[in-house]
This record gives structure tokens, sequence and C-alpha cells, in this order.
């Protein structure tokens, strides 16, 4: 009993470690790479001013209410896997202000969601949310910011739907399957059978993550990379102008051929 309550809190600190080092890690790429192209172009301003704060806050209240609106999707996946398009915020938020402010989008949704609705996934679903969130939002943003036309937006979107869906599948796979098993303390057998009352397809791990991960992420991705193509360009002025200096010094300014 002792013992098995002492693996029980050794097993959730590794987890809450994991979670804070793969935050740490999105975090400073995305600093990184937003330094990097701030250099590049001369501009010596702060990564986070008080008003790109503000638009974060806007764009995380925004997500975590989409992000609340989760549903299953049964034909999809178990009930436990769940579909939402807290994305399409993150991903706006991304190619307005940055790398670094799709990561804290991404980020402070999740802190609000557990502190308004707590978790049922024993907090490995909201990694997997955050994570695999941040392999869209991050990848597509980064690209955008070193060209900012439509051409460029509609690859970098296509760039980022690819990665999410290889690395979100395989992530799950490797990692979040076998650490919800233990946490939440069901068995991997009664995971691969729930998959495989969907899809008969699925009979071990690697199959369920190709016929049941990889279709809600491909679903996902595509989606929130669709809708934010269709806002992005008329929200645009009203978000250039919540950032001035921005568009200012990086050039960024509305013509034919910009996104």
């Amino acid at each position: 009993m002792g013992n098995g309550l002492l693996q029980s809190i050794a097993d959730n600190v590794i987890f809450v470690l994991v979670c804070v080092g793969v935050a740490a890690a999105l975090f400073l790429i995305a600093y990184g790479t937003e330094k990097t192209v701030q250099k590049k172009n001369g501009v010596t301003d702060r990564i986070l001013t008080t008003r790109k704060i503000t638009m974060i806050g806007l764009f995380s209240a925004l997500a975590v209410i989409l992000h609340m609106l989760d549903f299953p999707v049964p034909f999809l996946a178990p009930s436990f896997y769940q579909l939402d398009f807290s994305e399409i915020p993150a991903l706006v938020g991304a190619f307005a202000f940055g790398p670094v402010a799709g990561v804290m989008i991404e980020f402070c949704k999740i802190l609000l969601k557990l502190v308004i609705k707590g978790t049922s996934t024993a907090f490995v679903g909201d990694l997997a949310n955050f994570v695999i969130g941040c392999s869209l939002v991050l990848p597509a943003s980064i690209l955008y910011m070193f060209k900012k036309t439509k051409k460029t937006a509609v690859a970098a979107c296509a760039a980022g739907c690819l990665i999410m869906t290889v690395f979100g599948t395989a992530f799950n796979g490797v990692y979040l399957l076998p650490a919800f098993s233990k946490l939440f303390g069901m068995p991997m057998e009664a995971i691969i059978a729930a998959g495989a009352q969907i899809n008969g397809n699925i009979h071990n791990v690697t199959s369920f993550v190709i016929f049941a991960v990889a279709p809600l992420n491909i679903v996902k991705s595509v989606a929130a990379s669709g809708v934010t193509m269709l806002i992005y360009k008329p929200l645009s002025p009203i978000l250039k102008n919540a950032n001035p200096v921005r568009e200012r010094r990086t050039g960024e300014i509305s013509n034919s051929g910009n996104a």
C-alpha cells in the first residue's frame, strides 16, 4: 500500500516535471526564433510589450472558451479523446504577434481551463492539447514570420498541419497513451479495445494512433488553419493597430501580396 502510494506520487512528480520541461522548451524555441528575426530586421523592442500581453490575454480567453466546448467524435476515436478548435485564436494570435504569443496563448488557455474546469484525464489530455497545439502554431508562425505573404501563410499552415499530424500521432503512441494508462489507471488493453470497437483495424498502440489519433489531428489542424486563413486578413488591420511598433519596423503593411 505504501509502496504503491509512493510510486503514484513519483509518477505524478515526473509527469509534472515533463510538463514544465516541455513548456519551457517550446517557449525558448519561440523566443529564440523571434529574437533572431528581430535582430535580422534591426528591431530592438521587447518581445512582450504591454499591448501584446493584453492581446495574448484576449486571445487566451477566446481559446479557453473554444477549448471548453470540446466534444467527442465517436466515429473516429474513443470518447476520452475530445475535439476542439481552440487553436484558431492561438494561430491568429501567433500570426499577428509572433511565435512567443502563440505559445503563451496555448499555455494560458490550458491554465485557465484547469482553473475553471479541472482535469478529467489526470492532466495527460491537458499536456497533449498544449504540446500538440503548439506543434501546429509554432512552426506555422515561425515560417510566416520570415515572409508575411498569403502564399507563405498557406505554406506555413500546410507545414503546421503536417507537423501536428505526424508529431501528435507519434507523441501519443510513445508517451501520452502510456502516461494516461499509468496515471489514469486504465490498462492499455482497455484503451486499445475501446479503439477496436470503433475501427476494426486497431489491434495495438501503433494502429490505435494511426487510425484514431491521426484522423483527429488532421481534422483539427486543417479546420484551424482553414478558419485562420479566412479570418486573418479581415482582422489584420485591427490587430496591426494593436501592435503599431511591430508594423512600422518590420514593414508589415497591407497590400495585395500580404496576408
